[in-house]
């Protein structure tokens, strides 16, 4: 077969929709896995010309639903493997939900490397192979009013360059995505809509996306799209983490919320 083969998972809306559509765009044979029946409406829409493009409906926070995933590649050689699926997750930390706060880190940490782990067990053996991980400059900054999010970021980041430092050599790349706040979904599903950043003007995913895709195409270590997001990750280098703490704050504090 010719044609690349491109998992992209989260792909029912937001980043991950796009980064399926720069897949197909790049006529790559696609399959789509999100936890939303939508990600079967997503792989019509794209099934427009000669590639193949399937979908599978799994909760990659799930064990069943990560080795779901990797049944349904069907022991096709894996070229793209784009890790976007993810949960956010606002307000403080002792007001959270308990069962939410764990939904956040089965998806973001444990099924991320679990789907990691059997990627590059695929791609290694090849001597090929393009990954992509969706972390975000989140995780440069202590999440005040969104601390388990954060700190799950912070793991992807660094997960991203440790296994890419691992595989120099091997013909296979990784790719962190560190985005800044994106018009997506995650904002409401993160009962952030109270917040200034839920509020706020945010970046385009098909930009943000796009940029993602250029970044793995190169092989590059990482990208983080946007003038406003690069200074901000060059600030969290320097600034201590008490002032990092207070500026998150200030972004995700819900709005009449005490500051006592």
């Amino acid at each position: 077969m010719s044609r690349e083969f491109a998992v992209v998972t989260g792909a029912s809306t937001g980043i991950g929709l796009e980064l399926a559509r720069c897949a197909a765009a790049a006529g790559c044979d696609l399959l789509l896995a999100a936890d939303e029946p939508e990600v079967q409406d997503v792989a019509a829409k794209l099934r427009t010309g000669d590639g193949e493009v399937r979908a599978i409906t799994c909760d990659l926070a799930t064990a069943h639903g990560v080795a779901a995933l990797f049944d349904a590649i069907e022991g096709r050689r894996l070229d793209i493997f784009a890790a976007n699926a993810g949960r956010g997750l606002g307000h403080a930390f002792l007001e959270q939900d308990w069962d939410e706060i764990e939904e956040v880190i089965h998806t973001n940490v444990t099924g991320t490397t679990a789907a990691l782990h059997r990627a590059v067990h695929l791609m290694k053996p090849q001597g090929a192979g393009r990954i992509l991980i969706t972390g975000s400059i989140a995780g440069y900054m202590p999440g005040s009013f969104q601390a388990v999010y954060n700190a799950t970021k912070a793991y992807l980041d660094t997960l991203s360059w440790g296994i890419r430092d691992e595989l120099r050599d091997s013909g296979v790349t990784v790719t962190c995505l560190m985005p800044g706040p994106t018009e997506t979904e995650f904002f409401e599903r993160a009962h952030m809509e109270d917040t200034p950043v839920g509020q706020d003007d945010k970046a385009d995913p098909a930009k943000v996306a796009r940029a993602g895709w250029r970044a793995m195409r190169r092989g590059a270590s990482g990208v983080t799209p946007g003038f406003m997001n690069k200074l901000q990750k060059t600030m969290a280098g320097i600034l201590p983490e008490e002032v990092l703490a207070r500026m998150h704050r200030e972004m995700a504090e819900p709005e009449g919320n005490s500051h006592g």
